[in-house]
């Protein structure tokens, strides 16, 4: 065999398996992606968390401008009422008073700091604890700062029948916010809290209702 011969049959291999490993890199993934080698990989593991991450940031992204509306709505909607219910333990005179404004607290304080969560996952401003909500006086069910100041100079029987009068127009307001949400939003997440608003804050403003003694 010429030595002309043996060079011809190794450039041939050379180019046969160059168009292997191409074919290998292409094969198999229809949708052009270019991640192909890590999706078919033997590296379960790597793989998984590659499937995890990528969930992950399809689920962040999967909200629209009003779900940003809704959390950044009622957040501060949510401070409010936490602020009014925590004046109910010293200057509340009955204990039904009492009871609601402690499960206020244990329902709200929670969807706080998850709505704070999906703010900050979308980049987007969040609401600060504590903050000033004369900002907020025309959102929906808000209390004024006259109204926030009367509920804090009032005990015993007018502090009850002030903090179950407004805190039936705070929970109307905060209704209406999730309803909106409910039709327009599209971040599973934030439709699933809103249902749940909704049905809570319903069925209380029903009960102070009847402790007000109007229905």
């Amino acid at each position: 065999m010429t030595t002309r011969t043996l060079t011809r049959r190794a450039a041939f291999t050379a180019v046969a398996a160059t168009a292997a490993l191409v074919l290998t890199a292409c094969g198999g993934d229809g949708d052009g992606s270019g991640h192909s080698g890590a999706a078919h990989s033997g590296h379960g593991g790597t793989s998984a968390a590659s499937s995890t991450s990528a969930a992950s940031s399809a689920s962040a992204a999967a909200h629209n401008a009003q779900d940003v509306a809704f959390a950044q709505g009622m957040i501060p909607h949510h401070q409010q009422a936490l602020e009014m219910a925590g004046l109910a333990a010293d200057r509340a005179s009955s204990a039904a008073v009492k009871d609601l404004a402690a499960r206020i607290e244990k329902a709200q304080d929670p969807e706080i700091r998850t709505m704070t969560g999906w703010l900050k996952a979308w980049g987007e401003r969040t609401p600060m604890a504590g903050m000033d909500h004369s900002g907020h006086a025309g959102m929906s069910g808000m209390m004024s700062d006259a109204d926030m100041a009367a509920l804090k100079k009032a005990t015993g029987k007018e502090f009850d029948n002030k903090f179950l009068t407004l805190m039936a127009e705070h929970h109307q307001g905060a209704v209406e916010m999730a309803t909106t949400e409910q039709d327009q939003g599209r971040f599973g997440p934030a439709k699933k809290t809103a249902d749940a608003i909704v049905t809570a804050q319903n069925a209380e403003i029903k009960e102070m209702k009847r402790l007000l003694g109007t229905s």
